[in-house]
């Protein structure tokens, strides 16, 4: 199966070199899309350089930055416009390990699932150094995403995933419009809906080493909006239906 990892960045000019390195020393049969959004550090350039040094490697320039949602769009568009059968979304700050992505390819291969999610919070899952009240909330709104999108999926927000493209061709990404967390929710949402399967694999989630985190309060609070008023839609629906 052929398989691309999408890599989106922003001002990751102190990671993406190490990042590329490892993601192809873990997969060395596996291409590289890098979807940089217009980086004034240099991070479009750099991806370039190794491209050259390494091969099956690719750089997508955007001009701006527009957030996470649209350059996975972009990336899996890509993708899919060139055949790939896997997909892959990580994060380019190296909190995602590439060690796993042979665990993830292979969760969603001939016989597997649609989508395999790198999770923190099944069993093996751990998020070391992250303060108890981080946890605690992180942990009680993926519960709470669980419960209002009926969604057994315990890490919905995670960003370490493996698609089928056969599956990102049935839900239509296109439609997909979310953004940050926002965005990692919907699309595991709309893999369930279309009746596609998930697994969960472990996964240890460490912070960032080098750069600035990009999340921001706003995108929690888009995430939280987007879930409740998917769950009260989803609940007005089926009242529909029954006394319909």
């Amino acid at each position: 199966m052929s398989a691309l990892v999408v890599l989106p960045t922003y001002q990751e000019a102190e990671n993406i070199r190490e990042v590329l390195g490892r993601i192809r020393e873990a997969v060395s049969d596996a291409d590289v899309l890098v979807v940089d959004d217009g980086s004034p550090d240099g991070t479009a350039d750099l991806a370039e350089k190794e491209a050259a040094e390494r091969g099956q490697i690719e750089v997508l320039r955007r001009t701006s930055k527009s957030g996470l949602g649209p350059a996975y769009r972009a990336g899996f568009a890509w993708g899919l416009e060139r055949g790939y059968d896997v997909l892959i979304e990580m994060d380019a700050d190296l909190q995602h390990d590439p060690a796993v992505l042979p665990l993830l390819i292979e969760a969603v291969g001939p016989g597997g699932a649609d989508l395999a999610i790198g999770s923190r919070y099944v069993p093996g899952g751990a998020v070391p150094g992250w303060p108890r009240n981080r946890r605690l909330i992180s942990k009680w709104g993926n519960r709470y995403i669980g419960l209002m999108l009926r969604m057994p999926v315990r890490d919905a927000t995670a960003g370490f995933r493996a698609y089928r493209a056969d599956i990102l061709r049935t839900v239509g990404i296109d439609g997909v419009r979310a953004d940050g967390y926002g965005f990692q929710i919907e699309m595991a949402y709309q893999v369930s809906r279309a009746g596609g399967s998930i697994v969960e694999i472990p996964i240890t989630f460490r912070d960032r080493r080098l750069g600035v985190s990009k999340m921001s309060p706003d995108i929690v609070v888009e995430a939280f909006r987007l879930v409740t008023r998917w769950g009260i839609r989803d609940r007005l629906d089926r009242l529909r239906r029954r006394s319909g």
